[in-house]
């Protein structure tokens, strides 16, 4: 599995070399285009989910005992920011920019393919919230009680995500929103730690200066440093296919070269700030109990319905189970019904996101190869998005 993992990672890293090289100035658009910061906050919100708020505190002294290379922060920060969003540029470009011209993922097989790889995330993501609700709300104790009420919230959670995504306008406003519950909530953490008797603004600044570990070292990132990394990295191919499905319709009108930037330095800036403040909590022992912990299990539970919410209705355009098709009672109970199914089964170690991942790795080859076999041509000719997007974009742009 590690072999299989450094070949897909070194593939998706020649790709993009490959990408800006031959494109690198050319503007990006997709189907359904908005402003740069509505585009950021969908891109954010959709592309994390609960592990951002939930899996730092629980992780980081774990880092310390089992890795050399750098510090914990710099660990944390390299598992989740920065290089490995490259993953989602590439996915982006391709579906804004190739994919309407070869239309791989049309074929039959590989849009079945793909599909059970959303529908295995969207569960695997409702799954990292149930296992962590224990940790982050430990005054609920442990009883039957107390597990009923976690599977309830997980459940209403996977309910209102399958609601909102009965609609764009939803998606759209629930990332926005969610973004800002996300700053609000990295404020008052930092504000608590370095404006009150807990710290200084100095103590900030030099927590912050460790995640220069992992620029220094950002070489090590690039394969993988464990079989815990393994798991992150096939997590993020796990979720980047359909991530850049689904997020490319909303690009803009940036260049090649500007959005690989704002992908990987937008994001990375905010998850530096937090996991940054977060890690001054771990290290000065600094309780989260009570209305902190509250706070970020809100957060978190509206980061996952923000992320099942994009990802069902990825799913259900692409195999034409719509609302229109079925009407909203039928598309909401069968959404329903499947993605608590397929929930539990990830409960129940019935199902790994490895696998996914590995899967999805798969999918790059076979992208790769049908270009090379059959549509070469057509790709190396390409000099701009589809005609079709820079029509919509008009639109934007004049509103801009």
């Amino acid at each position: 599995m590690l072999t299989w993992l450094s070949i897909g990672l070194v593939f998706t890293f020649t790709m993009i070399a490959v990408i800006l090289l031959r494109w690198g100035n050319l503007q990006v658009v997709g189907v359904t285009p908005v402003r740069t910061f509505t585009f950021m906050a969908i891109l954010f919100t959709s592309g994390l989910d609960v592990g951002l708020i939930m899996f730092p505190l629980t992780e980081f002294s774990g880092y310390a005992e089992d890795y050399s290379v750098t510090n914990p922060l710099a660990i944390e920060f390299g598992f989740w920011a920065f290089l490995i969003w490259g993953f989602y540029f590439l996915t982006c470009f391709y579906f804004c920019v190739i994919e309407p011209r070869i239309k791989f993922f049309e074929i039959p097989v590989v849009k079945v393919i793909n599909n059970v790889v959303i529908i295995g995330t969207c569960a695997f993501t409702a799954y990292l919230l149930l296992k962590n609700l224990p940790w982050y709300l430990p005054e609920m104790g442990d009883d039957g009680t107390a597990q009923t009420v976690f599977y309830g919230i997980v459940f209403v959670s996977i309910a209102m995500a399958v609601y909102s995504s009965t609609s764009l306008k939803y998606v759209r406003v629930l990332s926005v929103s969610t973004s800002w519950m996300f700053i609000g909530l990295i404020a008052l953490f930092w504000y608590y730690a370095f404006m009150t008797d807990n710290g200084t603004f100095g103590d900030f600044a030099s927590t912050l200066s460790l995640l220069g570990g992992y620029f220094g070292n950002i070489h090590e990132f690039m394969l993988p440093l464990s079989d815990y990394h393994a798991f992150y990295l096939y997590w993020w191919f796990a979720w980047s296919i359909m991530i850049g499905q689904f997020t490319s319709r909303f690009v803009g009108g940036l260049r090649t070269w500007q959005l690989l930037l704002a992908m990987l330095f937008l994001p990375s800036i905010a998850i530096g700030i937090w996991f940054t403040v977060l890690y001054y909590y771990h290290v000065q022992d600094i309780g989260t109990t009570g209305v902190f912990n509250i706070l970020m299990v809100t957060v978190g539970i509206t980061m996952v319905i923000n992320s099942l919410d994009s990802l069902i209705r990825l799913y259900t355009d692409n195999l034409n189970l719509t609302v229109k098709r079925f009407g909203k009672g039928p598309y909401f109970a069968g959404n329903l019904v499947a993605m608590i199914g397929l929930t539990l089964l990830f409960q129940l170690e019935f199902l790994r996101i490895q696998w996914v991942g590995a899967l999805v790795i798969g999918i790059y080859f076979a992208c790769i190869l049908y270009i090379i076999g059959r549509n070469w041509r057509t790709v190396s000719s390409i000099n701009s998005s589809p005609e079709e997007n820079k029509l919509d974009y008009s639109l934007v742009d004049s509103a801009n």
